[in-house]
């Protein structure tokens, strides 16, 4: 999969454990899958979820969404049994939980160059602990497996001894250095979920203030908040027709020997077409979907 690219607007969580919700995400519209093992699923659960969710990956069509299993943590006594079961499954990503420093990342990394069926598996990394946050560069730069980044922000609020609050000032510390390594690696960025999810109005002001910080997309717990995530970190209309404007003026003033081009009383330079080469092809891949 090629994620410079590909869109990440919505990763819905299911639990691992819910078949009825494992099939019926077969038919939401969600950019990509979460399929937990951890958080979401009850201690006598988990033997039963891991089987359930590499059934799943073996006998269920989800398309071209993007797929990854949360495990449970190095610190539990399920991570190795998670890691065994699902690896014979041959998964797109595993996505680990309360990564601290780039050896957790590391040491997946090689457990996996191990696997037969896991080649191809990428890793993603839930940015939810004070020392992760402190350790994003050395994380990001980890490992080629390595590919995105999930921000975990219940857990961040609760081990900072924050609030959640409207503006998400406790967090936007957090937010950035993970936004920030991201981008110096070259690697997705997730923006974490929103709890009340018939709270479209407020999912709504945080998903725009989370694609304008520059997140790819959020974190969803239920379906119902899909439709939101998608709609916000989509290219809107106007968006792609500026930024086909942008490109054509820039085209022009380049023909006529020059280095800069004037559209709607703004400059328009290299940089600004660059972003928009990336904005079209953004909004290609999710027409794509």
């Amino acid at each position: 999969m090629d994620i410079s690219t590909k869109p990440f607007r919505s990763l819905l969580y299911i639990p691992g454990s819910k078949e009825r919700a494992l099939e019926k995400a077969t038919g939401l519209p969600a950019d990509g899958i979460i399929f937990d093992l951890e958080d979401a699923v009850a201690v006598d659960e988990k033997a039963n979820a891991r089987a359930m969710v590499a059934h799943t990956l073996a006998n269920r069509d989800y398309g071209n969404r993007a797929l990854m299993v949360r495990i449970n943590g190095y610190e539990t006594d399920w991570y190795k049994t998670d890691l065994e079961v699902i690896c014979a499954a041959a998964p797109q990503a595993i996505l680990l939980p309360k990564v601290n420093a780039g050896a957790d990342i590391e040491w997946l990394a090689e457990y996996l160059d191990k696997q037969p069926n896991c080649h191809d598996t990428a890793i993603w990394a839930m940015m939810e602990t004070p020392l992760g946050i402190l350790n994003a560069k050395e994380i990001a730069a980890s490992s080629p497996r390595l590919k995105g980044m999930v921000l975990g922000t219940n857990d961040l609020v609760k081990d900072m001894g924050a609030r959640h609050t409207l503006d998400r000032a406790p967090m936007m510390t957090s937010l950035g250095l993970c936004l920030l390594a991201a981008r110096a690696y070259g690697l997705v960025c997730v923006d974490g979920v929103y709890n009340k999810y018939q709270d479209t109005e407020t999912l709504q002001m945080m998903c725009e203030q989370g694609r304008d910080l520059g997140f790819d997309g959020k974190s969803l717990i239920h379906p119902s908040q899909i439709e939101t995530a998608n709609t916000v970190f989509a290219p809107s209309a106007d968006d792609i027709d500026l930024a086909r404007r942008q490109m054509a003026a820039f085209a022009e003033a380049e023909a006529k020997g020059l280095g800069i081009a004037v559209l709607d009383g703004n400059i328009v330079e290299n940089l600004h077409v660059e972003s928009a080469r990336k904005l079209l092809a953004r909004a290609d891949a999710i027409r794509a979907m």
